[in-house]
C-alpha cells in the first residue's frame, strides 16, 4: 500500500515515540499503535491488538474499528488465526487470500463471508514475560499487504511492545500504591477506633481478611468508605 511520504521514517518514528510516551494506561497505549499502523499502511486497512496474559487469558485490548474487534473476537472463539499463530509462534503471520486460506478452515471462511475481510498481516508482539500480544491488520482487499508493509508493521509492533509493556508497569505500580494507601487509611481507622497499636492493628485486619476469605484490601476500602468493621455486622 502507499504510505504518506510527507514525513521521512525516522520523523515518522520520533513522532510515534512521543505519542506513545504521552499514554501511561495500557488500553490508551495500544490505540495509539493501532491508529499509527492503519495511518501509516493507509488503504482500507483496519487494526488490532490481542493480548495473551499469563498464557492464558486473552483479550483485544485496542482497535480501529468494530470489524477488527470481531474479527480477533472469532479467533477466541475458535481456537484458531493468524493473531493467535502471531502471538505463539511467529514473528509475521500474512494471508493474501483468506477466502482460499486452507490454515484456518473454520476462521477464514467466517471473517470473510461474515465480516468482507479479504487478506490479513499479524505481526508479533512480546510485551513481557508474562504476556505475549500481537499487531492484526486486516483489509478487504485481496493481497492488500506489501513486504514494505510487512517492515512498517514491524517497526510500529516493536515500539508498540515496549510502549505498552511500560504502561502496564505504570498501572501495576498504581495499583499497589492505592492498595498500600488504602490499608495504611484503615490501619489508623482501627488503631483510632480501639487504641491499639499499627502492628495490632495490621494484625486484626490480616485476621479479618482470613475470617472473611477477603482480601484485606477490599476490607479497607469498606471500612475507609462506611466506617464498619465487617466483624461489627456478625
Amino acid at each position: 500500500m502507499l504510505h504518506d511520504m510527507s514525513q521521512s521514517l525516522s520523523e515518522r518514528v520520533m513522532k510515534l515515540a512521543r505519542d506513545l510516551r504521552s499514554e501511561d494506561d495500557p488500553a490508551a497505549t495500544a490505540q495509539v499503535v493501532c491508529d499509527t499502523a492503519v495511518a501509516w499502511i493507509g488503504g482500507d486497512v483496519l487494526a488490532g491488538i490481542t493480548l495473551v496474559h499469563r498464557r492464558r487469558h486473552i483479550e483485544t485490548i485496542a482497535a480501529t474499528s468494530e470489524v477488527a474487534c470481531r474479527g480477533d473476537e472469532l479467533q477466541y472463539e475458535l481456537g484458531e488465526g493468524p493473531c493467535l499463530d502471531a502471538a505463539w509462534q511467529a514473528q509475521h503471520v500474512h494471508s493474501r487470500d483468506l477466502a482460499s486460506e486452507p490454515r484456518w478452515p473454520t476462521w477464514a471462511p467466517r471473517v470473510a463471508g461474515e465480516l468482507d475481510v479479504k487478506s490479513m498481516l499479524c505481526t508479533q508482539m512480546f510485551t513481557n514475560e508474562d504476556t505475549l500480544g500481537a499487531l492484526n491488520l486486516y483489509s478487504r482487499s485481496v493481497d492488500a499487504f506489501s513486504d514494505e508493509d510487512q517492515d512498517t508493521s514491524l517497526v510500529v509492533a516493536a515500539h508498540g511492545a515496549v510502549a505498552v509493556a511500560a504502561a502496564q508497569e505504570i498501572e501495576s505500580l498504581n495499583l499497589a500504591v492505592d492498595r498500600r494507601t488504602a490499608i495504611g487509611k484503615a490501619i489508623g481507622i482501627v488503631m483510632e477506633r480501639f487504641q491499639i497499636s499499627d502492628d495490632r492493628a495490621f494484625q486484626l485486619l490480616a485476621r479479618l481478611s482470613s475470617h472473611e476469605n477477603r482480601k484485606m484490601y477490599d476490607i479497607a476500602t469498606e471500612l475507609a468508605s462506611t466506617g464498619h468493621l465487617p466483624l461489627q455486622h456478625h
